[in-house]
């Protein structure tokens, strides 16, 4: 399994470009665009290359300040969310960065920040290192929208990794609307696995297809027996009407089949629940699969009722591209 640097990274990164997160202003980024703070790959060093702004750098670096006052980037999250802690890195950045940054939020139902907008500090004001990763928990209990991040006075930031659980205003939904309940646009996380070895598992809840083999869900060969897994916790409880396995870009490495099971859970952490999947109903009976592939099934799922978990099997391993659960949201109540 994969060792997180900080327990938080077990959340969905918030922050990640492939779920829509850009920048809406920035005081300046002279040197290096803002927008690849949320690239998901770690940040590269490129020897010798040169822009005509100076050295190309791979993250946000702004000019260094001759006057007062201190730069900062205002942020829409591509989903909106409750945080559970942010890594900010500056990777690469050895005599350039910053040091020291803070974090402001706010939640707004439409639109965007204006001069009027009300900012809860988050993080307040910490010390930045050169070519480091800086992990910070959170304790907020509520949502947002936007970040402001902040750094004093001047510099570069790699990444910005905002980690948390998505979140949604499900009053809103039309109750007989058909929704990917297992997309992370949705508030959908995956929360455990056998193996990550070349793909993480929350890659297979991101929207779109994937971009390449790196932007799904792979696990290494394996060699002894059993089979490898992932769990879902649904973005809501909610009936499932129809199951899409996609194995884009998997030719030589895709499962052979797969299966799914699924259950109402109440209660219980992520470890808790691992232990339970064991003894879900099954979902989706064991179904062949094929390279490069979507994989639509509906007659072949189970009616279990609402469900909030799932597990994915796959024999006896190899590498998934998305899994989307698309069903009707139903209410706890």
């Amino acid at each position: 399994m994969k060792v997180h640097a900080a327990p938080f990274e077990k959340y969905v990164n918030l922050a990640d470009a492939r779920l829509g997160t850009r920048i809406l202003s920035v005081t300046d980024d002279w040197f290096a665009d803002a927008n690849r703070l949320f690239q998901p790959h770690a940040a590269v060093w490129k020897e010798g290359v040169f822009d005509d702004n100076g050295k190309w750098m791979d993250g946000w670096e702004s000019r260094r300040k001759r006057f007062e006052g201190y730069d900062s980037a205002v942020i829409r999250l591509g989903v909106a969310g409750v945080i559970k802690g942010v890594d900010i890195d500056t990777s690469w950045f050895t005599g350039n960065y910053p040091p020291s940054a803070s974090l402001q939020a706010c939640f707004l139902a439409d639109g965007d920040p204006d001069d009027s907008t009300d900012w809860l500090e988050v993080l307040p004001s910490v010390d930045l290192q050169g070519n480091s990763h800086h992990y910070h928990a959170i304790d907020a209990s509520q949502p947002f929208s936007h970040l402001r991040l902040n750094i004093y006075p001047d510099g570069g930031v790699a990444r910005l990794r905002v980690h948390g659980i998505p979140y949604r205003d499900w009053s809103a939904v039309d109750v007989e609307q058909t929704l990917d309940l297992a997309s992370a646009l949705n508030g959908a996380r995956a929360i455990a696995c056998s193996d990550e070895h070349y793909g993480s598992m929350g890659n297979l809840l991101n929207p779109g297809r994937g971009v390449n083999m790196g932007d799904g869900w792979e696990t290494a060969r394996r060699r002894t027996p059993g089979n490898d897994w992932v769990i879902v916790a649904l973005g809501h409880p909610g009936v499932i009407e129809q199951v899409i396995v996609d194995t884009l870009h998997f030719k030589g490495n895709y499962p052979d089949s797969c299966s799914i099971q699924g259950a109402f859970v109440k209660g219980g952490t992520d470890s808790q629940i691992e232990t339970q999947s064991l003894f879900w109903r099954e979902l989706l009976p064991s179904q062949k699969l094929s390279m490069h592939a979507e994989h639509v099934f509906n007659e072949q799922i189970k009616d279990l009722g609402p469900i909030t978990h799932v597990r994915l099997n796959i024999f006896p391993d190899g590498g998934v591209s998305r899994l989307r659960l698309l069903g009707v949201a139903k209410s706890l109540g």
